[in-house]
């Protein structure tokens, strides 16, 4: 069974949806960090950005029944490799079960965001 999660209120980039559940399984589109409500790009840096990111994914796992504990891969993109040190501080705090992660630096992320990330998470018991 494929089920779309969505966000109420959300004023989404393009055409795709936060989240789709498959079986027991959820594969959450990357996040940048706007506020769902405006869309609008939050903070000025790696810190700021990142703690918006991570906070939009925890409402996105919420709405699907899920919470960060049951991560079980990411994909991070930073715009700049050398934030890499602070945006690892900023995901050690939140991503405690230590997933499975790939991190890599892109040209451009949407809206001039200095990071995105994308997972892979379980839902149920």
């Amino acid at each position: 069974m494929i089920k779309k999660i969505n966000i109420s209120n959300s004023k989404l980039a393009g055409p795709y949806s936060p989240a789709i559940q498959v079986n027991e399984l959820l594969f959450v589109s990357g996040q940048i960090p706007i506020l769902f409500e405006t869309g609008h790009i939050v903070g000025n840096n790696i810190v700021e950005q990142t703690e918006q990111v991570i906070a939009n994914i925890k409402t996105v796992l919420k709405e699907a029944g899920s919470d960060i504990s049951k991560v079980i891969k990411t994909t991070c993109f930073l715009k700049n490799m050398s934030d890499f040190p602070e945006f690892n501080e900023i995901y050690a705090k939140h991503f405690t079960s230590s997933p499975a992660r790939s991190c890599v630096e892109v040209s451009a992320i949407p809206k001039g965001a200095l990071v995105e990330i994308e997972l892979i998470a379980q839902t149920g018991q």
